[in-house]
């Protein structure tokens, strides 16, 4: 099981889930955040913390937001667009920086009209 980040992230990316996150396997997209659902330890510190209730472990998610689930996961398993290999486990985002880029799922979204946090 694992931690899943929805739709009220998307163009906002608050990110006060990333410092919180013990094992830094909170990754940022080019719209939104992901987290990395092979690395992370499943304690709950990123959900607790996020300001914009975006972040859900995957049992709980509602029904409107269970295909971030899969598109979660996929930023991680699936070639991204502009990259030569899928991301996999990268162990700690701040190794990698942030990707650029999203999944076609949440590419495809329409942008929120929601200003970003600084």
């Amino acid at each position: 099981m694992t931690y899943v980040i929805g739709a009220a992230c998307v163009d906002v990316k608050d990110k006060s889930c990333v410092q919180e996150c013990p094992v830094d396997c909170i990754y940022e997209g080019a719209r939104t955040m992901y987290i990395n659902p092979d690395e992370c330890v499943d304690c709950g510190a990123c959900m607790s913390i996020c300001r914009l209730d975006a972040i859900y472990w995957e049992g709980d998610l509602p029904d409107d937001e269970l295909q971030h689930l899969e598109d979660n996961a996929a930023f991680f398993s699936q070639v991204l667009p502009g990259r030569n290999c899928a991301l996999g486990s990268p162990g700690g985002a701040d190794n990698l920086g942030p990707v650029g880029v999203d999944t076609p799922f949440v590419a495809a979204l329409p942008h929120s009209t929601v200003r970003k946090h600084p």
